[in-house]
């Protein structure tokens, strides 16, 4: 009776330690993706922020040249790229996630807008490099070997040309 209570109370344990382990080493992935989440945003905060300033330059440049209207639209969307660089650059990881969630929360539909527009520029996407892939594969069509009964098949081999003979399906009768 105590060789199980034993075994039971060594199991217990080693549960308990395995328990243990998955919670740091769920605990140091989730500081490793805040920390991602937190350097990328940075970096595109900055980024952003220099785009504002190009525009900036742009919207100067229209104006000295008498483009008084698209200037003001240069400047105003410099004005909103700063915005968004600023947040960008001072949020965390925790930040931009809640706000996020908070967007999507006060506007579903503008998410479901938002989604439905993304599936369809990926499927532009992947049908715009399949088309490409296709037109490759036309352009070099694969060799198709004879088989045994007198079709072609393009998964079979091709015939033997020299050196070893070829062996598989389509070349059995050949050997």
């Amino acid at each position: 009776m105590d060789d199980q209570r034993t075994s039971s109370s060594s199991a217990d344990q080693v549960k308990e330690q395995a328990q243990e382990k998955a919670q740091e080493a769920t605990q140091r992935a989730r500081e490793t993706l805040r920390d991602q989440v937190d350097s990328r945003s940075r970096q595109a905060g900055e980024q952003v922020s220099q785009q504002a300033s190009d525009i900036r330059s742009l919207s100067q440049e229209l104006r000295t040249q008498g483009k008084d209207g698209p200037a003001r639209i240069a400047e105003q969307a410099a004005d909103q790229a700063e915005k968004v660089g600023s947040y960008l650059t001072r949020s965390d990881a925790d930040r931009i996630l809640r706000d996020a969630e908070d967007f999507a929360r006060a506007n579903p539909w503008a998410v479901i807008a938002g989604g439905l527009a993304a599936g369809f520029l990926a499927s532009r996407f992947l049908k715009a490099s399949s088309s490409d892939r296709y037109h490759g594969r036309a352009a070099n069509p694969p060799q198709l070997a004879p088989t045994t009964n007198g079709t072609s098949d393009r998964f079979a081999r091709p015939p033997h040309v020299g050196g070893a003979p070829a062996v598989g399906p389509a070349t059995s009768g050949q050997i």
